[in-house]
């Protein structure tokens, strides 16, 4: 990409995003204090974004003369998820709308092989990976990475749908057989001590990092994140240097998330990118200067970057739906955060529930990450989600 500027849109523009869930939720809270007009475009009557939104178009992702309609309504548009018809986007684009970010990047992240293998072409540190033929091919991988891998599909797949871990030869056919109908690919099963990520937000004046999130996760879904990392200042360097590495290669502007596995030794290895605001990032809602939601905003309407300057350490923990309840919810204890101090609550306006499906998340900051973390889970575990059945 040439270097060239983003159109500077001032409040109150209208911004489109296609995505109704959270994370455009979160997007269209920080566009509304900014002054601008927010149009959110989801199939789901009353999504978290349309909610808090001036407007919500509702259609499918899919439906090329909705997505029309909102990119003719607003004056830049953006995504808050990245399973969408890329090749929409891009009829969207040769018609003249502005996409951040673009298509082009859109297409390279939505698969996973075609991903891997930019990062890997240009120097990356990435696991080792194969793309998966068939079911021959897949046992003769399973010998190459020494008996442990990670079947993947290549498009689609989140909070740990699409993958299936292998740690024995008798589990090929089985995970082989879930996963065939969709384009697959092998990667070596990383034996990490942690998982990390950070956000960078880059715009056509330069590149703003995040502090490093030290995120936990449980059958593949986030858990709890702390910042910054309990890392050393050389591993932070590394993550800086590669994340860097990484949205220069992708060469476009937006807000990116890119995840790391990092082993004993300290090395690092890219498992994956987002090319939006991401679980990992809440945090910074109320930990940085600037959030990674208004980070975009500002990305997107040409205004310069902000600071991503950390206020304390904090902890992000997400709230889940438990297993006992399905369809409606409310929850008990709210009071129990609203009285702890820089304890923070933010619920989705999602109308079901269901086991693990995320409704919300808890921020907590403190003078250290284990006093943060502390606070957050004790707050976490003040509230209960409770049946809309049951007595209140």
């Amino acid at each position: 990409m040439k270097v060239k500027g983003i159109k500077r849109l001032a409040p109150p523009a209208n911004i489109g995003i296609v995505g109704g869930g959270q994370l455009g939720r979160m997007m269209a809270y920080d566009a509304k204090r900014m002054g601008y007009n927010v149009i959110v475009l989801d199939p789901k009557a009353n999504a978290p974004a349309g909610q808090v939104s001036d407007r919500q178009i509702r259609a499918d992702f899919s439906d090329i003369t909705a997505l029309r309609e909102l990119a003719a309504k607003s004056d830049v548009l953006t995504y808050e998820f990245e399973h969408i018809d890329v090749e929409l986007l891009g009829v969207l684009e040769n018609e003249g709308y502005a996409i951040y970010p673009s298509a082009r990047t859109l297409r390279m992240i939505q698969n996973k092989f075609v991903q891997k293998s930019a990062l890997q072409k240009a120097g990356i540190p990435v696991p080792r990976f194969y793309p998966v033929g068939n079911l021959e091919e897949l046992i003769e991988i399973f010998d190459k990475l020494d008996g442990k891998m990670v079947l993947k599909s290549c498009t689609g797949g989140y909070d740990g749908k699409g993958n299936a871990i292998i740690k024995d030869k008798s589990q090929i056919e089985e995970a082989y057989t879930m996963l065939s109908s969709d384009e697959l690919m092998a990667e070596e099963f990383v034996d990490y001590i942690k998982e990390v990520s950070i956000i960078v937000g880059k715009n056509h004046e330069g590149i703003a990092f995040y502090p490093v999130a030290e995120n936990t996760h449980k059958d593949s879904i986030l858990i709890h994140s702390v910042i910054p990392a309990d890392i050393t200042s050389e591993t932070e360097e590394r993550i800086r240097e590669a994340a860097g590495k990484v949205v220069r290669e992708i060469d476009d502007y937006g807000l990116f998330c890119i995840e790391f596995f990092v082993d004993a030794k300290g090395n690092i290895l890219v498992n994956e990118i987002a090319p939006r605001p991401h679980n990992s990032g809440h945090y910074s809602i109320e930990g940085c200067i600037t959030s990674q939601y208004e980070q975009l905003i500002r990305i997107i309407t040409g205004m310069p970057l902000g600071s991503t300057k950390l206020r304390a350490s904090c902890a992000m923990y997400n709230l889940l739906g438990s297993d006992n309840v399905h369809g409606a919810y409310y929850i008990e204890g709210i009071e129990n955060i609203l009285q702890m101090e820089d304890c923070h609550f933010h619920l989705y306006g999602k109308a079901d529930t269901m086991p693990l499906k995320k409704i919300g998340h808890i921020t907590a900051l403190g003078e250290t990450t284990e006093a943060a973390a502390l606070k957050a889970k004790q707050a976490l575990y003040s509230i209960q989600v409770k049946s809309m059945g049951e007595d209140k």
